[in-house]
């Protein structure tokens, strides 16, 4: 019996970070297209064809490098066994110079505007990625940022590329009518693009700044974590700072709901997801008005400069101290998340697949 699509499932890690929210989000849509999907775990009414659970980022640098040669060596024999017309990958990951057709889901340009001198996966996002996104039959992509950056960057063009947004689940990510508490939450990694350097300065110059916390939730990362720390210290803000590292997917609601706003200053993103998770649950949201965060903001949102501490020293104050700011903020928020849905973008996607079959 032959299978049309194959949908590579082998990235999905046990914990959920952009990337595996994603596909985890994205498949249960795809059941028109009567996939078979290459996963490490049975999935209830879906085909399924197992794959190594150690291909994922949970194993780091070597999960990733398991999975490439994976993708190179054992993904083009499988799709030959399965008798496949088109491999859909939600990440830019496929075989190359292979038999194998494919639709490549892109995220960001991330790595090659904030490039990191020596490291391994270099090579990766030069040589590679380009590669794939070449190859590919079609490419989908979280923002119009991001497909801008791809025809920026690569050359590839514009007509080979669809832009179709990521989403939030409603019924977890919404206002519980909890009572606000005193800190400020910023969500994600601790990589330097995530500017977490100029926020915490920003928090440390607001002029109360004694009656408020700063909570830091992502996991801890010992390239960049311990500088931060010395930051804070220096600062004089030790006791207000928190880094509670990585918070499962089931506390995240009450944590965002009880925070006087989310402020996410980061100096670029090809979605964003904390953002649309925030204003979801009625929380304000202070964000950056470059790349893709005003396309998700849209006005519900505050946008600064992240490159001005002072401006967003300002706005947080604004914000923490104005009753009347925070609720025009928390109902707009509201109203403008209703605009995603995971719906929407699985049937999108499966448009686009169905188009390559």
């Amino acid at each position: 019996m032959s299978h049309q699509t194959i949908v590579n499932l082998s990235v999905a890690s046990t914990k959920p970070t952009g990337i595996t929210t994603y596909t985890n989000n994205l498949f249960p849509y795809l059941h028109s297209l009567n996939p078979t999907l290459l996963i490490s775990r049975t999935v209830a009414n879906f085909t399924c064809y197992s794959v190594p659970g150690n291909l994922t980022p949970d194993q780091g640098t070597k999960g990733h490098i398991r999975r490439l040669l994976w993708t190179q060596f054992q993904l083009p024999q499988i799709y030959k066994n399965l008798k496949s017309s088109l491999l859909f990958s939600p990440l830019p990951e496929a075989p190359l110079y292979s038999n194998c057709r494919f639709v490549v889901t892109s995220f960001d340009m991330i790595p090659l505007r904030f490039g990191k001198r020596f490291s391994p996966l270099t090579p990766y996002h030069h040589y590679y990625t380009p590669q794939v996104l070449k190859q590919a039959q079609h490419i989908i992509c979280i923002s119009q940022t991001t497909a801008k950056d791809i025809t920026d960057f690569y050359q590839i063009p514009a007509s080979k590329i669809t832009s179709i947004p990521l989403a939030h689940d409603h019924t977890h990510f919404r206002p519980l009518n909890l009572p606000t508490s005193n800190y400020f939450l910023y969500i994600g990694r601790q990589d330097p693009y995530k500017n977490i350097q100029r926020l915490i300065s920003a928090f440390a110059a607001l002029p109360n700044c004694k009656d408020y916390e700063l909570w830091l939730v992502g996991p801890i990362d010992l390239r960049y974590t311990p500088t931060l720390e010395t930051q804070v210290a220096e600062l004089g803000v030790t006791n207000q700072v928190k880094f509670l590292d990585y918070a499962p997917y089931s506390e995240l609601p009450k944590i965002i709901n009880q925070a006087i706003a989310l402020v996410f200053p980061s100096l670029w993103e090809g979605f964003g997801l904390p953002v649309l998770e925030a204003m979801a649950c009625g929380t304000p949201v202070i964000t950056s008005n470059l790349s893709s965060l005003p396309e998700v903001a849209g006005d519900a949102a505050i946008l600064i400069d992240p490159y001005n501490t002072a401006e967003i020293t300002e706005v947080m104050q604004a914000v923490a101290t104005d009753s009347v700011l925070r609720s025009r903020l928390s109902s707009q928020g509201i109203t403008h998340s209703q605009q995603f849905s995971w719906e929407k973008t699985g049937k999108a996607t499966a448009e686009v697949l169905s188009r390559y079959l």
